[in-house]
């Protein structure tokens, strides 16, 4: 097929833009990798702006898993991340899969108070009054319970399960399957798509805990791996205790982003086949 004029016009347009927006998304990552692993003096030299270092050093990273209270704050948020993730997930199917069921003796009216809530929320203050009266303040717990439940992934779940065929559950029921049973043995083995993409969800939300944190913890050493990041960048140098010198500000900050945002990157590959397919098989239904 022979293009005209026109034609391959266009597609250098398309082709230029697209690259374009590749290296907006490209440069800024490249920046902040090359940054962290270059010494103080080429930092200096260069007017704080690498692209490519000349030279490579891991100094920023060793002084902040040593010398910091990363290490600390990393496993606060692994088990906030994890214990969370778990949480969130097994009430969200148990919320999701009743409301799926239309036989359900006030389906209409839980909906309708779960998509209030998507318009609505109770205000900053009453929240932390709730908080402060169960007695979760200071607490690991006051960064995974008071989100335990999001709404709008309770309807992605509910409109998944509305999806599965009638007959399953209808066979299970002749088979004298239970409604807990069903959920366990033939839902969950067929909900993984979107078990995955809800989960993804709570895991960077737990991931990037941050508000939470800084309402509800005055303990330092609950502090989330977010929560140390940001003094660190807010710092104007950051001192080390057994060096003579001092780390440059810039190369601990690149370093310390690099830190918080290595485990998503990650994983996400891994699972992004199954967060595709479960968006779609969860929008199929309203």
């Amino acid at each position: 097929m022979v293009r005209s004029l026109d034609d391959k016009l266009f597609n250098l347009i398309v082709y230029i833009i697209l690259g374009i927006c590749g290296l907006s998304a490209i440069l800024p990552i490249l920046f902040v990798v090359s940054v962290s692993i270059t010494p103080f003096g080429e930092v200096l030299r260069n007017g704080g702006f690498i692209l490519i270092p000349k030279e490579i050093t891991f100094t920023a990273y060793r002084t902040l898993l040593t010398e910091s209270n990363i290490p600390q704050a990393f496993q606060v948020t692994l088990f906030i991340t994890i214990v969370g993730t778990a949480v969130n997930i097994v009430l969200t199917g148990l919320m999701a899969y009743p409301l799926s069921r239309k036989n359900l003796p006030g389906r209409n009216f839980f909906l309708m108070m779960i998509v209030f809530t998507l318009l609505f929320s109770g205000g900053i203050i009453p929240t932390y009054l709730i908080v402060k009266s169960v007695g979760l303040l200071d607490s690991i717990w006051a960064m995974i319970l008071p989100n335990a439940v999001w709404s709008f992934n309770v309807l992605i779940m509910k409109s998944f399960f509305e999806g599965l065929p009638e007959e399953l559950f209808e066979s299970a029921r002749m088979d004298g399957a239970k409604e807990f049973r069903i959920l366990l043995q033939i839902v969950t083995p067929l909900s993984i798509p979107v078990l995955l993409t809800v989960g993804l969800f709570y895991l960077v939300g737990h991931w990037n805990e941050f508000f939470q944190a800084i309402f509800y913890v005055t303990d330092r050493s609950l502090f989330p791996l977010q929560v140390v990041v940001r003094e660190i960048l807010m710092q104007s140098q950051q001192p080390l205790e057994n060096a003579e010198n001092i780390m440059p500000t810039q190369t601990m900050q690149m370093a310390a982003v690099i830190i918080a945002s290595l485990p998503v990157i990650v994983i996400y590959p891994f699972i992004q086949k199954h967060f595709t397919k479960g968006m779609l098989l969860g929008s199929i239904k309203g």
